[in-house]
């Protein structure tokens, strides 16, 4: 039988989803952080003279960027346990699903982040890098602080996006088991027999835009503390 549809049950299912946001934000930051690990290493990869590196790293980010998130996220969850088992006689299909999930999501970070950060190193001009050799800098502290101080300043507003949109495809850690605040909600719903299916989704939808608006928030204000240091830089 449907039911109305109940504002204040959207309201009040807020509190029971709110401490599984916590699920979602640890899966964000560790995502992030081991996909930019991994996508500035390719984005090197890309910026060599080697074309057998620029090839590998321009078919890994093809590749990774081709591949549906849910996808990649079944072929890690499924996968990767096969692999290690049939390889290096390991069982980790036992390891906790969340390092499933970060693998999966460091990877599409990864395919994204390294055109990001490639793009950004290019936007410096190549001058002032060898300006600061011929000011008697070596090459690794011309990069170190000449070269990333200012490819990291364009590569805010794409990290920020990148960002925003993993927060939201981490929604489908639930579809191998992670009880994160999507999950969460799906729980309430299954307690009310598939009722208040569109009041917890709206729930989820506030908790998610208010995530969102703060990201968003934050990164702006990091591009104008940052964009007004490189404007009295260069005067």
């Amino acid at each position: 039988m449907n039911r109305p549809f109940d504002i204040a049950f959207a309201f009040s299912v807020i509190p029971a989803l709110l401490p599984f946001l916590a699920v979602t934000l640890a899966v964000t930051i560790a995502s992030a952080f081991a996909g930019s690990v991994l996508g500035l290493a390719v984005a090197r990869m890309r910026l060599s003279r080697s074309p057998l590196w620029k090839n590998l790293a321009a078919g890994y980010t093809t590749v990774l960027r081709c591949t549906p998130s849910i996808v990649l996220l079944f072929l890690v969850y499924y996968g990767l346990p096969e692999l290690a088992r049939s390889l290096f006689g390991f069982r980790i299909e036992f390891w906790h699903k969340g390092v499933f999930v970060v693998t999966a999501f460091a990877l599409i970070m990864s395919a994204s982040l390294s055109e990001v950060f490639r793009s950004a190193w290019l936007s410096v001009d190549r001058g002032q890098f060898e300006a600061a050799v011929s000011a008697g800098l070596s090459p690794l502290q011309a990069q170190l602080r000449i070269v990333l101080p200012q490819a990291a300043v364009s590569a805010l507003p794409n990290f920020g996006n990148a960002l925003i949109i993993l927060m939201k495809e981490g929604a489908l850690a639930y579809m191998v088991g992670l009880i994160d605040a999507m999950g969460q909600g799906f729980l309430v719903i299954s307690r009310n027999y598939g009722g208040r299916a569109l009041e917890t989704y709206l729930a989820l939808s506030v908790l998610y835009w208010g995530l969102t608006v703060l990201v968003e928030r934050g990164f702006l204000a990091a591009e104008r503390r940052l964009g007004r240091g490189r404007r009295s830089v260069n005067r």
